[in-house]
Formats: C-alpha cells, sequence, structure tokens
C-alpha cells in the first residue's frame, strides 16, 4: 500500500524556481504538514497561514482573528492529508504570511510504499534558499536582492544589518532542513 507521499513545494513567482521536495506520511495533520513547510522552506513560523484545497480553506482557528471572510474554515489539527491528497498531480495551495503573500504550489509527484528504514518527514531535493522574512514578498525580496549585489548601493550596509549579516539566495542545505525535520519525527 503507498502511504508515502512525495510532494514538490514551490514558492510562486520566483524565477529560478525556490522548491522542496518532501516525503511525508498520508496520515499526517495538515496542522503537521504547515510544520514540514515552514523547516523545508527555511521560514520561522513567524505570521499566520492558511491551505486552500478546491475552494476549501484548512487552517489553524484563531479567535482573536475573524479571517472567514464568510467562508468556513476547517481545523488543520483535524484534516488527515491523505483525506485530501491520494492521488499523482494533486494540487493544493499554501499561503504564508498574509501581509507578504508568500504563496505555494503543493504537488504530489509521487506515492510510495512507507520504507520502514527511513525516518518521515523526510526532504529530497530542494533549489536555492528561501527568501528572509518580512522583505516585502516576492517584489521586495528581487529588490532586496539587487540592492545587495550593489556594492555602491546606499542601502546595502542598512539591509545585511537587517538581515543580521550576509544573505546567499543560492544557499540550500538538506543536511540542515533533515536535522531539523528528524525532530517531527519523534
Amino acid at each position: 500500500m503507498d502511504t508515502i507521499l512525495q510532494l514538490k513545494i514551490l514558492l510562486r513567482g520566483t524565477k529560478p524556481p525556490i522548491w522542496r521536495r518532501v516525503l511525508v506520511k498520508k496520515t499526517i495533520t495538515f496542522e503537521a504538514l504547515h510544520d514540514v513547510i515552514q523547516i523545508a522552506m527555511g521560514w520561522t513560523n513567524s505570521h499566520l497561514h492558511e491551505f486552500a484545497v478546491n475552494g476549501t480553506r484548512i487552517g489553524q482557528p484563531l479567535d482573536e482573528f475573524d479571517l472567514s471572510y464568510g467562508e468556513d474554515l476547517l481545523d488543520e489539527s483535524t484534516v488527515i492529508l491523505g483525506s485530501v491528497l491520494d492521488k499523482v498531480k494533486q494540487q493544493i495551495n499554501y499561503t504564508y504570511d498574509f501581509g507578504d503573500s508568500w504563496e505555494h504550489s503543493i504537488m504530489v509527484e509521487k506515492l510510495h510504499p512507507d520504507d520502514t528504514t527511513m525516518f518521515y518527514p523526510a526532504c529530497i531535493g530542494g533549489k536555492l534558499n528561501c527568501p528572509p522574512e518580512d522583505c516585502g514578498g516576492i517584489p521586495g525580496f528581487y529588490e532586496l536582492q539587487a540592492i545587495l549585489a550593489d556594492k555602491r548601493h546606499p542601502d546595502r550596509r542598512e539591509m545585511v544589518a537587517w538581515l543580521g549579516g550576509p544573505y546567499d539566495a543560492q544557499a540550500f542545505d538538506q543536511e540542515k532542513v533533515n536535522r531539523q525535520l528528524s525532530r517531527l519525527s519523534r
């Protein structure tokens, strides 16, 4: 029985594409998938998020925010991933940070049998570094990269200080991601 989903997580609007490939059990919740995405992409879990599946919203119900827009929000801690995703090429959307609006496409690439020698979740591939949090979404990310690339730009020093040091847009450390993901498999 195929109980492992191979998912490709793509940050929309980036060229070249920023993406991750992960293996997760079909039995995890959307809440657990959110944790996987945060680690795999390199986000800091500092903002609200939501999944969209065929017109259905899945997320974290928060009484202090009324983000229902007149629609029901399914509690991500109660919805099992395999109840929604169980076929190759199925796709869902994930939004992280409603201000910067980091839009992700998540597609089922393959179904695998459970390999008892592996730990899940696992990252099996990816390209490029995740944008820094709070940089202004896709437009702000590319503006930040242009500033960092221009050693004479008047805002460069300020941006490097804001980042807390250099930012390498090419960096992706799969081993580091898997060390962090291994904490979720306990």
